[in-house]
């Protein structure tokens, strides 16, 4: 008898997919492996055009009935949902830690808590949201954010609960059906969030999960001619392929793409504060979009600032991620774990120099790695990596150190270590970046907005940016004459 739960660390989980309210199975299915020891944790069922059409389906029918769902019923169920997250915090942490191999105390003090908010934080959004009324010539216009309709939202591996909640909480405040896709590496913690969303109350259809490949599930669902909004986060090439589907029916696409992104380290700056933010790079073992891979320090501290940074990454804890002493645990998967060391080897044998690192552990693991004596030009400085690989480069003038920092065809994230607020500012102003750092890393408010520039991604969302992307701007335009009086 075939059996559709799998019990990882423990804990029960569906892997079929949730579409209109139900589970369903595939004829087929995908293996999931823990990337801790390589060991199979579940059978996911394999979704394709079937999965895509029915979910899509679902989310079109579920529609008009959540659509016209006063906001605060709307508002109350995503509260509800935040509660039952809360619930199941010790689950989705074990769960997620296990799936995708990131330190089991971030899952259980901030990934998870801020899973959570997610749902809280759009659901207080969609509250407050409106705009004041303003006047033409003596007519009103009065602006509305109507819901837009069945949404697909594609996410990635490296923080898969967060990111999709990040997606999904704006998606459903703002009246839309949502068809998540989550990443064949990491899939485990979404089936847990239809689980928490039905025990919520969320009707049936308005959340719907469809696991599988990209290029099967994921093609069938952004090329669907019923959906109304488009939202991924993960490569550039990925990205290119949903943007052609997306234009073939006119559908709005948001993009939350890689980066390459700077940390700039001024003479003038904290050198422990600077370390501390180059050391906070190699968190998540580098998967992380927004990490400031490229060190930029001005040439006169450079060498105890590396001095400095070397003795610290050095010190790092790498081993099992759900150990509270861990500090790094592995990569995600072993085509991943090539892909970082490929382009480790061949920056080597290109001239450049590893003063910590540059080769593999045991497993999944890639050891903490810095590379000095690289090119503006090379693969390794201006292509994304996603591993625990930095590189160290120097610069004598703050235009140099701007031109370096600008020089990729990215433009998610900049991190910039000063002392003096005046170059702060005129540094800050010039970096092509969606989200810049000044003496701080990754803090990150729902209320600001958040995207890449360049090929770093298309589009803003957090707080009404999000609205905005997921909901059709209505203005309605009263005359003050024409009313008939039945006084």
């Amino acid at each position: 008898m075939t059996t559709h739960i799998a019990t990882v660390a423990g804990i029960a989980v569906d892997t079929r997919h949730w579409i209109g309210g139900a589970r369903v199975a595939s004829a087929t299915t995908f293996t999931d492996e823990s990337p801790i020891d390589g060991r199979v944790l579940a059978e996911i069922a394999r979704g394709g055009q079937v999965e895509a059409d029915a979910a899509v389906a679902a989310a079109r029918e579920a529609f008009p009935g959540w659509a016209a769902t006063p906001r605060q019923e709307r508002a109350a169920l995503l509260r509800a949902v935040a509660e039952g997250v809360e619930k199941r915090l010790e689950d989705l942490a074990i769960i997620e830690t296990t799936d995708n191999g990131a330190l089991l105390r971030s899952h259980r003090r901030g990934v998870m808590p801020r899973v959570a908010h997610n749902f809280r934080f759009f659901a207080d959004w969609l509250d407050g949201l409106g705009h004041d009324d303003f006047d033409t010539r003596g007519h009103t216009n009065h602006v509305s954010w109507d819901p837009a309709g069945p949404c697909v939202l594609i996410t990635p591996w490296n923080a898969p609960l967060m990111l999709a909640t990040w997606k999904v909480a704006p998606a459903l405040a703002a009246g839309n059906t949502v068809v998540l896709k989550p990443a064949e590496w990491s899939p485990l913690t979404a089936s847990l969030l239809a689980d928490i969303a039905a025990e919520a109350g969320l009707p049936a259809g308005v959340l719907n999960v469809v696991q599988g490949y990209g290029a099967e599930a994921g093609a069938a669902l952004v090329a669907h001619p019923d959906v109304r909004r488009i939202s991924f986060t993960g490569s550039v090439p990925t990205a290119r392929r949903i943007a052609q589907a997306a234009a073939a029916n006119l559908v709005p696409a948001s993009f939350e793409l890689g980066g390459k992104s700077p940390l700039l380290v001024f003479a003038d700056a904290d050198l422990d504060l600077a370390v501390d933010l180059a050391v906070e790079q190699y968190d998540n073992a580098g998967q992380v979009c927004l990490a400031a891979t490229r060190l930029l320090v001005e040439s006169s501290i450079a060498e105890e600032f590396t001095r400095r940074f070397t003795a610290r990454a050095q010190a790092l804890v790498q081993g099992d991620p759900r150990d509270e002493a861990t500090d790094l645990g592995p990569n995600i998967h072993p085509r991943q774990l090539d892909k970082i060391d490929g382009f480790v080897q061949r920056a080597l044998a290109a001239g450049a120099r590893a003063v910590i690192g540059g080769e593999r552990g045991d497993g999944l693991y890639y050891r903490p790695t810095l590379l000095t004596d690289v090119a503006q030009d090379s693969e390794i400085v201006q292509e994304e990596v996603f591993g625990p690989v930095l590189t160290l480069q120097t610069f004598d003038t703050e235009d140099e150190a701007i031109l370096l920092a600008n020089d990729t065809r990215f433009g998610l994230a900049a991190t910039v270590a000063t002392g003096e607020r005046d170059r702060a500012e005129r540094v800050t102003a010039r970096l092509v970046a969606g989200t810049v750092w000044v003496n701080c890393f990754f803090v990150r408010d729902l209320r600001a907005p958040f995207g890449g520039s360049r090929e770093s991604g298309v589009g803003r969302e957090g707080g009404t940016w999000s609205f905005d992307f997921y909901c059709d701007l209505k203005n309605t335009v009263t005359a003050p004459k024409g009313w008939q009086d039945h006084g």
